[in-house]
């Protein structure tokens, strides 16, 4: 936690830092600009004088400040615009005219020209563009700002992998316990069993319990398989679907219908064949078919629906249920988030976890409307 927050006044520091740093440029280049101005102006008497400088007038003084000028690029225009004098320039070999028209163009939109009057009559025109210093000036807080989101970009990147592998180890660690704290009673009931066989063998309950207590079994596995990264085996989705339809179907209301759906492929018996862990895929397709049932408050229609398109292996699950709000499409699979007055928040989180982390697949909320239900859409891929 203290990483976190040592990371969070790190970023708001550096961008204090940015944007003191744009400040200040800012207003250093805002004076280096009036001072130019300055600087072209005291140029522009100076041209003026060395123009009407007679035999007599010593332009010594004028000449070195027309010379010290090794920065500021300048034209000098006669009363039409046409240029007669440049300065600090870089001509370009061909179309020189062209080149000078639309110079002259560009900055008589931009700017105010400064007159020199050199007889009566006679009017030049001195414009003039930023130095390359005060280019570079302008341009250098951006290339800090540049620098600085890179290195926040790093640090939030650093503490949402350090968030993130800290949630992993969270899950790693609440599914193993969970694991570890279901066995016992599991190895019990199972002895239990086995006596209550032997002293009551034509008991009609002896399979019913058995049934519950390989439920209990797989529970614990699935736990297990979550807690660390599962082996991956040619599956096939067709048939952990059918098996889960199968075991879901007895186990929902009758006021729920269910209807399942596999679309086939004469040319391919095999079309549904994928890299995969059963248990924990029939764990998400259960998962799903609950939340359905849920949503519709124990009383409508789900619907289960495979097929196939490209290297891709599509499955949507559908409920006439309450529907979800679009701005709520993501939050479904935040750790925590539930509509319901008990749970913890955690199934869709599981099954999100189990389809994009370990099978590189992605599960979705399809579509959604309110009062009409919703479409969960999960795709993996070939094998």
């Amino acid at each position: 936690m203290r990483s976190y927050t040592l990371s969070w006044i790190i970023i708001l520091f550096a961008a204090l830092f940015v944007a003191g740093s744009l400040w200040f440029t800012h207003s250093l280049s805002r004076q280096f600009a009036e001072v130019e101005q300055q600087r072209m102006e005291i140029w522009a008497e100076a041209t003026r004088q060395l123009v009407m400088a007679d035999e007599n007038t010593d332009i010594s003084l004028y000449s070195s400040i027309i010379e010290a000028n090794t920065t500021i690029p300048v034209y000098m225009t006669d009363a039409d615009y046409s240029v007669i004098l440049t300065r600090n320039v870089q001509e370009p070999k061909q179309d020189v005219e062209a080149f000078y028209r639309k110079k002259i163009a560009h900055l008589r939109e931009t700017q105010t020209p400064i007159e020199v009057h050199v007889s009566p009559g006679v009017t030049q025109y001195i414009f003039y563009e930023e130095s390359h210093v005060l280019r570079r000036l302008r341009l250098f807080p951006w290339v800090q700002l540049l620098v600085v989101l890179s290195f926040m970009a790093l640090i939030i990147t650093y503490v949402i992998t350090s968030y993130r592998n800290e949630q992993n180890r969270v899950w790693v660690g609440l599914t193993k316990e969970t694991a570890h704290q279901l066995g016992t009673p599991i190895s019990s009931l199972n002895g239990w069993l086995e006596l209550l066989r032997v002293r009551y063998p034509e008991d009609d309950l002896l399979p019913d319990i058995a049934t519950d207590i390989n439920r209990l079994q797989l529970v614990a596995e699935r736990f297990s398989r979550i807690g660390s990264v599962p082996t991956l085996q040619v599956t096939d989705l067709s048939e952990v679907l059918q098996q889960s339809y199968a075991y879901m179907r007895t186990r929902v209301s009758n006021k729920v219908e269910m209807h399942l759906t596999i679309e086939q492929v004469e040319t391919d018996n095999k079309q549904y064949v994928m890299m995969g862990d059963a248990p924990l895929l029939k764990w998400v397709i259960e998962n799903l078919i609950k939340n359905a049932v849920d949503a519709m408050d124990g009383n409508g229609t789900v619907t289960l629906h495979l097929h196939s398109n490209d290297n891709l292996l599509i499955l949507d699950v559908s409920d006439t249920g309450r529907g979800i709000e679009r701005k709520r499409f993501a939050q479904v699979f935040r750790p925590g988030y539930t509509t319901k007055t008990r749970g913890w928040g955690l199934g869709l989180s599981l099954c999100k976890r189990i389809i994009e982390q370990y099978h590189r697949g992605k599960i979705v909320v399809w579509q959604s409307a309110i009062g009409q239900g919703t479409t969960f859409r999960i795709t993996l891929r070939h094998a």
